[in-house]
């Protein structure tokens, strides 16, 4: 296995750490896609690919519609980097269709304008379901209510955006 994940490359994706009003992030539970375990730590932000010829910020803008049913949100700013984390053997040729080995993203930090009944994780315009429930958590909660593998970068994500809750 060592030698297949040195070959495989990153996934450039975003993250969105979005803020309600009253400074609580939300935070969906995942569908179990390769863990199916329905572990308690499916928890996550709404995170997802870059289409080719697409800004991170656009990425980020339509992600977020397509996982969570708005981009109702103001942007107040965007990791200075890229966070990046490894999948764990078990997940490697299954997760991300088997191609890489993990996930580098630009993270944006937004400000909900909308109200939650503008918020709508069924299915809709051919995208599948990414989040089976959802809720408003503090920003010192997220990091661990998801999985291992990704604690480091959200512990990340929290401390850059700290001053924006």
């Amino acid at each position: 296995m060592g030698d297949k994940k040195s070959a495989m490359g990153y996934r450039r994706a975003v993250g969105m750490l979005v803020f309600n009003r009253d400074g609580l992030v939300w935070i969906g539970r995942r569908v179990p896609k390769w863990e199916g375990d329905g572990s308690e730590l499916l928890w996550q932000m709404p995170q997802g690919g870059i289409d080719k010829g697409e800004s991170p910020r656009d990425a980020a803008l339509r992600e977020l519609d397509e996982e969570i049913g708005t981009s109702r949100v103001e942007i107040l700013g965007q990791t200075k980097g890229w966070l990046s984390y490894d999948l764990p053997p078990e997940a490697l040729g299954i997760a991300f269709k088997g191609k890489y080995r993990g996930q580098t993203l630009k993270w944006f930090a937004m400000r909900f304008l909308g109200d939650d009944a503008d918020i709508d994780i069924g299915e809709r315009k051919g995208h599948k379901v990414e989040f089976d429930d959802w809720r408003w958590v503090a920003l010192d909660e997220v990091p661990e209510l998801v999985v291992p593998f990704k604690r480091p970068v959200y512990e990340a994500v929290v401390e850059e955006f700290a001053g924006l809750a």
